[in-house]
């Protein structure tokens, strides 16, 4: 088993996650609370990445990172390196290949806040600010957290994004999954076996983990007899 890559992707899935946690919750509560005719179009760019073939994406990346590109060009005389085959580009393209699986669970989880708590916060002389972090977040942890956790299992999985990005450098991009697919092409099936098995287990505990959650989130209360 490639523990070396195990261990990058669980680093890549856990920044992503961060990433997102931070860039995804504007994203969705703007989705969640904007009356704007055209937010349709919005929500299509976000969610584009669940129809769009991974090495579409991959692809256009390559374009835009590229040492030609003005963005490449200003990373690189900053890093001393290209953004593409390596960690930074990596994990930029893992953000925004599983940017949907972090904003539609958040955007749903903060769909759901009763709008009378939050103007009777406001009634109250509380901060939109402040009302977000005392009332919504509190209401919709574990929608949140449920995008959270299907973020990292997703990131965790990712190939073909990863694949055209980083390419495959033993210790700097190689992630679990292309570590897979190179097992399978050398003939190696047990070291294979043995990192799929742990992905299956990892990816079964999630999905338990997350309907588990969401059915908490919507279980009435428990009554008394």
């Amino acid at each position: 088993m490639d523990w070396s890559a195990i261990a990058l992707s669980l680093r890549l899935a856990g920044w992503t996650t961060v990433i997102l946690l931070a860039v995804g919750l504007p994203i969705a509560w703007w989705l969640a609370t904007s009356r704007w005719r055209w937010k349709f179009l919005v929500e299509a760019v976000v969610a584009l990445p669940l129809v769009l073939p991974p090495t579409v994406l991959g692809f256009y990346l390559l374009l835009v990172l590229g040492p030609r590109s003005p963005l490449g060009r200003a990373f690189e005389s900053l890093a001393g390196h290209s953004l593409p085959f390596s960690f930074e580009g990596l994990l930029l393209a893992s953000v925004l290949y599983s940017l949907p699986f972090a904003v539609q669970p958040f955007t749903a989880a903060l769909a759901g806040v009763d709008r009378r708590l939050l103007e009777a916060s406001w009634c109250l002389g509380v901060s939109r600010f402040q009302t977000f972090v005392r009332v919504v977040l509190p209401l919709s942890a574990t929608g949140i957290l449920s995008g959270m956790v299907l973020t990292f299992a997703h990131t965790l999985g990712e190939f073909g994004v990863v694949l055209m990005v980083g390419g495959n450098l033993e210790g700097r991009t190689r992630t679990a999954s292309i570590a897979i697919y190179d097992a399978v092409q050398a003939l190696d099936y047990a070291s294979a076996g043995r990192t799929a098995l742990l992905l299956l287990v990892f990816s079964f505990v999630v999905l338990a983990v997350t309907y588990g959650l969401q059915r908490r989130a919507w279980s009435p209360w428990p009554t008394r007899s």
